[in-house]
């Protein structure tokens, strides 16, 4: 399989190993991609509080999506992963 880059720790890790954020075409708006079957620009974290803290911390969702977060994703993905 393709490996990705976690945007928390910046370890490769297998595709399967990893959350997916989204932000859907055509209407941008950013999701949590548990499927993987939508498409549009894609962010990548390991299920680990540590990552997930770093990428909200230094904004880089935000950055590499160009768009903006929603306020509840944070908690989504703590609370789910």
């Amino acid at each position: 399989m393709v490996d990705r880059k976690c945007a928390g720790c910046g370890k490769l890790k297998n595709r399967e190993q990893l959350i997916k954020i989204t932000k859907q075409n055509p209407d941008g708006e950013v999701i949590i991609n548990h499927s993987n079957k939508i498409f549009g620009r894609s962010v990548y974290l390991c299920y680990n509080n540590s990552c997930i803290e770093a990428v909200f911390k230094k904004n880089r969702i935000s950055k590499v999506l160009k768009a903006p977060v929603p306020e509840d994703l944070k908690g989504k993905l703590i609370n789910e992963f």
